[in-house]
């Protein structure tokens, strides 16, 4: 989206210098690990960026299940998977200090009479 709104579809493109091939691994039960290894147009292997890896699971919560996404920093799918623990447990932080933050703003807002109360969330 621009400043103006959305782009026209005839206005959209792809970004030919910055494509990236995405494979994911997974061990079936907890874990599923993105690589996006960067490419040229012509599908070569882009040597002069680097590989990016993330994290994604799911944590039950009273509302149903909850999507985990964590950025890996990692040089190899072997250090992706050992550090995948430590990235799921800092996301799981940042996402519970929003739900803190967006909680202590719901306490803070001004009550208007006739408005219904707002929704608790529970951590």
């Amino acid at each position: 989206m621009s400043a103006d709104g959305p782009k026209p579809l005839a206005e959209i493109q792809v970004d030919k210098a910055n494509l990236y091939r995405e494979e994911v691994y997974t061990d079936l039960k907890i874990a599923s690990i993105r690589v996006l290894t960067p490419v040229t147009v012509e599908g070569q292997i882009d040597t002069s960026r680097p590989v990016l890896y993330s994290g994604e699971t799911q944590l039950m919560s009273q509302m149903g299940p909850l999507p985990v996404h964590a950025p890996i920093e990692a040089k190899s799918l072997d250090e992706a998977i050992e550090k995948f623990p430590e990235a799921v447990n800092v996301a799981v932080e940042r996402l519970m200090e929003e739900a803190r933050e967006m909680q202590r703003r719901e306490a803070s807002r001004i009550v208007v009479p006739g408005q219904p109360p707002p929704p608790k969330i529970q951590l």
